[in-house]
């Protein structure tokens, strides 16, 4: 019995116990082995659900079932740790035929993956929001802002802020037809998403490359104010650094 063997019978209930498996009294393995292959497609299928609750809402818990038993056949999880299980969903819900009609499905997928790893990305301090109006107004063009590594962007042509919102909570308003880049930050503990206002995210990207704060206006478009971006990011923490170049 090779390890590849041993593990796709692990992750397909369908296959038989892989021959030469026994316990440590030298019995065939048999039912003890289903026991654990059953523990294990739970475990993975569980941190599925537990990463993705907007996709579980919108295809509904059979369904979902359905999709993480292939997932977890197609990318058996490269770590231990499984709050990284899963970075492949939104890629193999692309391709995944059956939910092919679903063309917002994959997008709602990485908004939730961006939601957990805003999470479990590490903490930074923000600075006083007052920091900002220390500087001369002249030198705040030239100033490089450094953003928090919980600070997450998910540009979609889909509402997807809007689908997760309704699909969590159905007494929320319905989607409107428009695309959505959903901005997630995480003052405290927890993450939260935003939609980003109109020229937001591409002024919110470029503080992320490490334009200064003039550049990055200008990419943002010739009539984009960053007053109300800049407001938000320093209200939840999001900046944590100042530089003048």
């Amino acid at each position: 019995m090779s390890q590849q063997d041993f593990r796709d019978a692990l992750l397909d209930p369908a296959r038989p116990v892989p021959k030469g498996l026994t316990t440590g009294t030298g019995a065939p393995a048999g039912r003890r082995y289903d026991v654990y292959r059953n523990n294990v497609a739970h475990s993975l299928r569980e941190a599925l659900e537990v990463g993705f609750p907007t996709v579980r809402a919108l295809v509904g818990e059979r369904n979902f079932t359905v999709i993480a038993d292939a997932y977890l056949r197609a990318e058996p999880p490269s770590s231990p740790l499984m709050m990284h299980y899963g970075s492949g969903l939104p890629a193999f819900l692309e391709a995944f035929k059956p939910l092919e009609k679903l063309g917002y499905l994959p997008d709602c997928a990485r908004l939730d993956l961006a939601m957990r790893q805003s999470y479990h990305a590490a903490d930074a301090a923000p600075i006083d929001p007052a920091a900002l109006s220390r500087h001369a107004p002249e030198r705040l063009a030239a100033l490089r802002l450094h953003l928090a590594p919980a600070l997450r962007l998910v540009p979609s042509k889909w509402p997807t802020f809007s689908i997760r919102n309704h699909a969590l909570d159905r007494d929320s308003p319905k989607p409107p037809a428009r695309a959505e880049t959903a901005l997630i930050l995480r003052p405290e503990f927890d993450s939260i998403p935003h939609i980003a206002p109109p020229g937001g995210a591409a002024f919110v990207a470029a503080l992320a490359k490490g334009h200064p704060l003039g550049k990055a206006t200008e990419a943002a478009g010739p009539t984009f104010d960053p007053g109300p971006t800049l407001a938000l990011l320093l209200r939840h923490g999001a900046i944590t650094g100042l530089e003048e170049t």
